[in-house]
C-alpha cells in the first residue's frame, strides 16, 4: 500500500498509542481520559489551537497553513462498550466490564497520526479541523457537539468520517453515494402482569406469556407494514423477568433496538409498536409501557463529498482496493447528525485478515494495528488533495 512514507515511519508509535487507548477505556460521556490524552499529544504535535468541553470531553485540534479560507473537518469518535473483553491481549482493557469492542481507540488513534504529519509538514493552504468525538455509542455525542456549536466555531467547507470493517480484507476501502448506515431508534418495553405461582397460573397474568406474544407480533411490522425495498429491523436484546423455577414475575422488561433509512419507516416501527404492544398487553389483562427514543437519523453521503473521499482512498490504496458497498448496512452512526448540518461523506476501512477475525462489538475483537497507517495517510490525503497548496 503506498502510504504516506512518513506515517509509515512512526506507525510504531501509533500502535503505542492505540493500545495505551486500548487498555483505558471509557463509555459514553465518560472519556475524560482518553480526551486528555488526546489533548496532550495535540500539543506535543505543535497543532495552532485546542478547543475543548464541546459535549463534555469533545476536543477539536485546530492546525491553519497558508491564507486559504478553505476548511476541512475530520472527525474520529472515542468511547468505548459496556463488554467484558475477552481477547487475552498484552493490552486488553484494565477496566473490568467495558472494552473497546468498535475500534474506536483505532480511530482515535488514525486521527492523532494524521494530526502529527499534517502538524509537522502543513503541506497545504487553509484550515483544518480534527474533531475528537465523544459519545457516539449511547448519548448522541455527534449531536451534542453540533448543539455546542462545532460548526459555527469551526467554519469547515466539509466533514469526513471513517470506520474500520473487519468483515474486509485489510487496506480496502468501501463507499456509497446516499445512505450508507441506518438510523437507530433504542426502546425499552416494561410488561406488567400480576404474579404467582407456577403451579397456578389461572391466579395471576402472566407477562413472561405476554412478552412472548409481544416479541413475536414486533415482528410483523417490518414484515407486513413496511414496503419491503424499504427495510427495517425490530430486534429484541435483552429480556429479564423472574429468578425462581416455580414463580410467575410480577414484571417483564425487555430492551432492543429498531433500525430504518427514512424517517417516515421510523414512524411507521414506532407506532406500530405503541399499537402491537399496548393491544397485546390489555387483551390479556396485562400492562405495558414502552420508551422509544431515537439515537441517530440515517448516515447519507453526498454525492460530491464521497467522489472526493474515494479519490484520496484510491490514492492510498489504489483503485482495485477501493470497492462501492453492495448495499448499506443497519449498523449506525451518530456522525449523521454532522452530515445533516454540514457537506461530508464516511466511508469504511477493511481491517480483516480474511481468517474468520471476530466481528465489532465481540468480546474477542482487536482493532488491526496494521491499517493504522493507512486511515491516517486518508485523512491526510483528504486535506492534501482539497486544500491544495499553490505550487
Amino acid at each position: 500500500m503506498p502510504i504516506i512514507n512518513s506515517i509509515a515511519a512512526f506507525h510504531p508509535e501509533m500502535t503505542a498509542w492505540r493500545h495505551d487507548l486500548h487498555a483505558h477505556p471509557e463509555l459514553s460521556m465518560q472519556e475524560a481520559r482518553t480526551s486528555r490524552v488526546v489533548q496532550e499529544k495535540l500539543a506535543e504535535f505543535g497543532v495552532d489551537e485546542i478547543i475543548t468541553g464541546m459535549a463534555t470531553h469533545g476536543v477539536v485540534g485546530v492546525i491553519r497553513s497558508g491564507t486559504s479560507d478553505k476548511a476541512i473537518g475530520l472527525r474520529a469518535d472515542m468511547d468505548a462498550l459496556p463488554i467484558h473483553e475477552e481477547t487475552g491481549l498484552p493490552h486488553a482493557s484494565k477496566t473490568p466490564g467495558v472494552m473497546h469492542a468498535c475500534g474506536h481507540d483505532g480511530h482515535t488513534t488514525m486521527l492523532l497520526g494524521a494530526a502529527k504529519y499534517l502538524a509537522e509538514t502543513r503541506n497545504f493552504d487553509g484550515t483544518v479541523y480534527l474533531i475528537f468525538q465523544p459519545a457516539e455509542e449511547f448519548e448522541g455525542g455527534a449531536d451534542k457537539m453540533v448543539k455546542d456549536g462545532l460548526f459555527d466555531r469551526c467554519p469547515m467547507d466539509k466533514v469526513y468520517g471513517l470506520h474500520n470493517w473487519p468483515e474486509a480484507k485489510a487496506g480496502t476501502f468501501f463507499w456509497r453515494t446516499g445512505p450508507i448506515m441506518a438510523a437507530v431508534g433504542f426502546f425499552e418495553i416494561t410488561v406488567t402482569g400480576l404474579g404467582s405461582h407456577g403451579a397456578s397460573p389461572h391466579q395471576g397474568i402472566d407477562p413472561i406469556v405476554v412478552s412472548a406474544q409481544i416479541i413475536g407480533a414486533l415482528q410483523t411490522i417490518v414484515s407486513r407494514s413496511i414496503e419491503p425495498i424499504q427495510g427495517g429491523v425490530v430486534s429484541i436484546g435483552s429480556i429479564a423477568g423472574g429468578e425462581a423455577y416455580n414463580i410467575l414475575p410480577e414484571r417483564v422488561v425487555m430492551k432492543g433496538t429498531a433500525r430504518w433509512y427514512l424517517p417516515e419507516v421510523g414512524d411507521k416501527i414506532e407506532t406500530g409498536m405503541h399499537r402491537l404492544i399496548h393491544g397485546i398487553a390489555e387483551s390479556f389483562g396485562a400492562r405495558a409501557e414502552l420508551n422509544f427514543f431515537r439515537h441517530a437519523p440515517a448516515t447519507v453521503n453526498d454525492e460530491d463529498a464521497t467522489t472526493l473521499a474515494i479519490e484520496a482512498a484510491k490514492t492510498i490504496s489504489g483503485a482495485a482496493a477501493v470497492r462501492e458497498m453492495r448495499a448499506p448496512t443497519m449498523g449506525g452512526e451518530d456522525f449523521a447528525y454532522m452530515l445533516n448540518a454540514k457537506q461530508g461523506a464516511y466511508l469504511m476501512l477493511g481491517g480483516g485478515s480474511g481468517n474468520g477475525d471476530p466481528l465489532l462489538h465481540h468480546p474477542k475483537y482487536d482493532f488491526n494495528d496494521e491499517i493504522l497507517p493507512v486511515g491516517a495517510s486518508w485523512w491526510a490525503t483528504l486535506v492534501e488533495q482539497q486544500l491544495t497548496k499553490a505550487g
